[in-house]
């Protein structure tokens, strides 16, 4: 029945993706990279939930909350702060520039030598850990809830190398030849499965523990576990408090404002009423979130009495223990959707910035779009094979997939970041500048981190970290200027007059976040 549910389903998504896009013009690089720049503000949130809201964070985010309870919701939470400062500061100045990717920002600004190295740090980032970590996470869910390697007659690591190469070969095939829109199209889809899917599990679980009510199941779950419920967290929590103010800033405001994957949906906006609305939906979304990616591990650790030897699989188990058969094959489904997601996403944004600014910059200067396009799709080909080779290595990985994640993305968050916020609040800050910067924090953030192991969360040397690369730029300017003023030109491609309510929702979005952490405190 679960086996039913979860192709029909799969094959219907599947079948309104490809009507909604058969008329769109794949071979030109607009088309394919930014959708023909038409996206309307609700298809820019689903798009921007979906692409975020995948198994790496269900599945890695209720395994932290399992071992370490609610502190871990910041990354949520603290996500809404940051797209209300995207829509307000960032949004603005990209449309103007009217680029696809964020590194022709960059190069606008600093030259092509800086945008060649960030594409190189983003291409990376995608290959090492967040291509693989979403299959990874992906794969475990879908074998644990169905049972993969018992059908199978395997071992849980062999089952895992098949689904994850399964669903690997399947996303690359969605992604590499569909182009974004059919990749947004989908993610909308998929994005209201998870989202009722997804708030089905934690009603399910409290109904579990309350005998068919879910107020009392949460007074059990409150009273039984407090301590799993306290947001300051203690010294040895995944997120200390006072790293809210460094290194949580920065992921968060890197991710939503600067990362490739993320940002691409925004920059596809037909005006930035549109974008701006899209941003602001989406980070009221995002204050429901714990809901969602952290409840449930609460859940399963009530459940399950602590005992899962790898917390990375509390979710999954949680599923299966809660939720009615018939129900299970369709949440599997848009799980399902949801790794094709993230997966297609950053397989798409690597594709944009491989053949962007990598082969017509590099190799085929006087390359048509066509041709820009398929050198993109071959790059994608290698890159998707290249993580499903890597991801079943993750398995049982120390600290849980989330945090691996978050950790290793740190080499490229933290400089990237700061030199675009220079870049926009500077004109003087010189190409040099950015570079040195650049090679500086990523170098100085993997041998603190994986050599000289100190004893503070990794957010804490991010936010160390962020003021020490600003400190160099500016420094490094002092002695080698720009020779003139940077000024931004507006390249008119679309209207970039502001959302007239921008201000009282924005602000009423910040206040909503701030009075969480004072009513769960």
């Amino acid at each position: 029945m679960g086996m039913i549910s979860f192709i029909g389903f799969t094959l219907l998504v599947a079948i309104i993706a490809w009507w909604s896009t058969r008329n769109t013009d794949e071979s030109s690089s607009d088309g394919y990279f930014l959708a023909g720049r038409s996206l309307t503000g609700p298809v820019i949130a689903g798009s921007l939930l979906l692409t975020n809201l995948s198994t790496e964070q269900i599945v890695g985010m209720n395994g932290v909350s399992f071992r370490d309870g609610i502190p871990i919701m910041a990354y949520e939470v603290v996500a809404a702060i940051a797209m209300v400062f995207t829509a307000f500061v960032l949004l603005p100045k990209y449309l103007k520039s009217g680029i696809a990717t964020i590194p022709q920002f960059l190069e606008n600004r600093y030259g092509r030598s800086t945008k060649t190295i960030v594409s190189m740090l983003f291409l990376l980032g995608y290959a090492i850990s967040m291509l693989p970590t979403v299959l990874y996470s992906g794969a475990l869910a879908i074998n644990t809830m169905f049972d993969v390697p018992q059908m199978l007659g395997m071992a849980p690591e062999p089952a895992l190398w098949v689904t994850v190469w399964a669903i690997g070969i399947l996303g690359s095939i969605y992604a590499i030849f569909g182009g974004l829109k059919a990749v947004a199209v989908s993610d909308s889809i998929n994005a209201i499965g998870l989202i009722i899917g997804g708030s089905l599990i934690p009603i399910f679980g409290l109904m579990k523990i309350g005998n068919g009510n879910v107020f009392r199941g949460l007074k059990t779950l409150t009273t039984t576990l407090p301590e799993k419920f306290d947001i300051i967290g203690g010294p040895d929590s995944d997120v200390p408090f006072w790293t809210l103010f460094t290194g949580m800033i920065i992921v968060n405001f890197y991710y939503w404002g600067t990362n490739q994957a993320i940002i691409q949906r925004a920059l596809g906006a037909k005006d930035l009423k549109e974008g701006q609305k899209g941003l602001l939906i989406a980070a009221f979304v995002k204050i429901l979130g714990p809901f969602i990616v952290v409840l449930p591990g609460i859940i399963a650790f009530y459940i399950f009495k602590g005992d899962i030897a790898n917390a990375d699989e509390a979710y999954p188990m949680v599923v299966k223990a809660v939720l009615p058969v018939a129900f299970i094959g369709f949440f599997a489904a848009v799980l399902f959707g949801a790794i094709l997601s993230s997966f297609n996403s950053a397989l798409n944004s690597s594709v944009t910035l491989f053949g962007l600014d990598f082969y017509k910059e590099y190799v085929n200067r006087n390359a048509s779009d066509l041709l820009v396009v398929r050198a993109g799709k071959i790059f994608g080909m290698i890159l998707a094979l290249f993580s499903m080779a890597i991801a079943p290595l993750l398995y049982g990985v120390k600290g849980g997939i989330f945090t691996y994640l978050q950790e290793l993305n740190g080499t490229h968050s933290v400089p990237i970041l700061a030199i675009i916020l220079v870049g926009i609040f500077s004109k003087r800050v010189s190409t040099k500048a950015a570079n040195i910067a650049i090679l500086f924090s990523a170098v100085t953030y993997l041998i603190t981190l994986y050599i000289i192991k100190p004893e503070i969360s990794f957010l804490h040397i991010m936010g160390i970290l962020f003021v020490l690369t600003v400190v160099i730029m500016f420094g490094v300017s002092k002695f080698i200027p720009r020779e003139t003023d940077y000024l931004q030109k507006y390249t008119e491609q679309v209207d970039i007059t502001e959302w007239k309510y921008i201000k009282p929702v924005g602000y009423a979005i910040v206040a909503a976040v701030i009075g969480l952490y004072v009513v769960l405190s």
